[in-house]
């Protein structure tokens, strides 16, 4: 049976855990055929096998976005294989945290590099297909979602270089959908909050860290990265000439 994504071809970076495997496995369910970028490719294969036993259609494309080749790479091999790109969701990110002074620069070089770069390298190769797929695809018309965060908008002590880089995703969002949006390529970011994967894991070790998301946690409830991929399925899915710039998806105070 026909889907609202029948016949469409989605790519997920970051789709090997939590927010990109949810997106993907709702995309397929959705009628989308989903390329799953990611490094670790054994995770890839298993979400693969499951969209497959589903009855979707999954292609696994193991690749580090911070290296621009291969970025291009992924994308490339997802069009020779589909034939197209419709969606493009750039998931991949990394949360590192510590005071401007003091933090390991290399967690930072990292974050910046996922976070920021990665993202450019993804989209710039992805543009020109999906613009073609505005012109002729089934659904005459093509997306771009971008994961930022809530840090993206708003700063807290400890997130110094998190927040840059998400208020860098948020600001370069804004300034591709002006550029493209007449071009019927859809642009929006999608602002989670409050959600438990393993990209806070990372913190675990740094006390002043885990205590405070410790603390957020226990003050609200928090939001399964499904919640997040409905918003991702909300954005892609509607009629041709609506459009989501941004979306918060925030989870509900217990209060």
């Amino acid at each position: 049976m026909a889907t609202k994504l029948t016949g469409t071809v989605a790519l997920v970076t970051g789709a090997s855990s939590g927010i990109g495997a949810a997106t993907a496995r709702r995309l397929a369910e959705d009628g989308a055929s989903v390329a799953l970028v990611a490094r670790r490719e054994d995770r890839l294969n298993d979400l693969a096998a499951e969209i497959e036993k589903a009855g979707g259609a999954a292609l696994v494309v193991e690749a580090d976005i911070t290296d621009r080749t291969r970025a291009e790479a992924a994308v490339q091999r997802t069009v020779e294989h589909f034939g197209r790109l419709d969606t493009l969701v750039n998931n991949a990110g990394v949360m590192l945290l510590g005071p401007v002074v003091g933090a390991d620069a290399e967690e930072w070089d990292r974050m910046i590099a996922v976070n920021v770069q990665g993202l450019l390298h993804t989209t710039r190769a992805a543009l020109p297909h999906l613009l073609k797929a505005a012109e002729d695809g089934p659904r005459r018309v093509a997306d771009i979602v971008n994961i930022s965060s809530i840090a993206g908008r708003v700063a807290w002590n400890g997130y110094g270089v998190y927040n840059l880089t998400k208020f860098g995703v948020n600001g370069f969002t804004e300034s591709l959908r002006q550029e493209v949006t007449r071009r019927h390529v859809r642009v929006g970011v999608l602002e989670p909050g409050g959600v438990e994967t393993e990209l806070g894991s990372h913190n675990d070790h740094k006390p002043e860290v885990r205590d405070a998301i410790g603390t957020f946690y226990e003050q609200t409830e928090v939001l399964a990265p499904e919640d997040i991929a409905d918003g991702v399925a909300y954005m892609v899915t509607r009629p041709r000439h609506a459009s989501v710039g941004e979306l918060w998806i925030m989870p509900t105070d217990q209060a």
